[in-house]
């Protein structure tokens, strides 16, 4: 299955956050994430395992009583069921790996 780029499609997944949905198969499923400055994305949990990859700008992630930034080229990978949330230190682009597949996502 192949999905071509669109600048259309994106739906508000919280506050400053949109999620797009790009392709999803079997066993994993690929989104693109718009965060705004200052968005927070509250501490979660979920089952799936989360892979992401910062396209642009500056994030921080926390779990536990870690934080991280994370800058353009950066990577992380979160366990299912693993508390973590995220807050846009600048305006941001993300693309994020889950699996399973996150079928509340589809549902947007």
């Amino acid at each position: 299955m192949i999905s071509k780029d669109s600048p259309i499609g994106y739906n508000l997944l919280l506050k400053g956050v949109r999620l797009k949905n790009l392709i999803h198969g079997e066993k994993t499923h690929l989104t693109k994430v718009l965060i705004e400055k200052s968005a927070v994305i509250p501490l979660h949990k979920h089952d799936n395992e989360q892979t992401g990859y910062l396209l642009s700008r500056k994030l921080r992630f926390f779990s536990g009583d870690q934080e991280y930034v994370v800058l353009p080229g950066d990577s992380w990978s979160f366990p299912g069921n693993m508390p973590h949330g995220a807050e846009g230190l600048e305006e941001s682009i993300v693309l994020e790996c889950f699996s399973p597949v996150r079928e509340d996502y589809l549902k947007l």
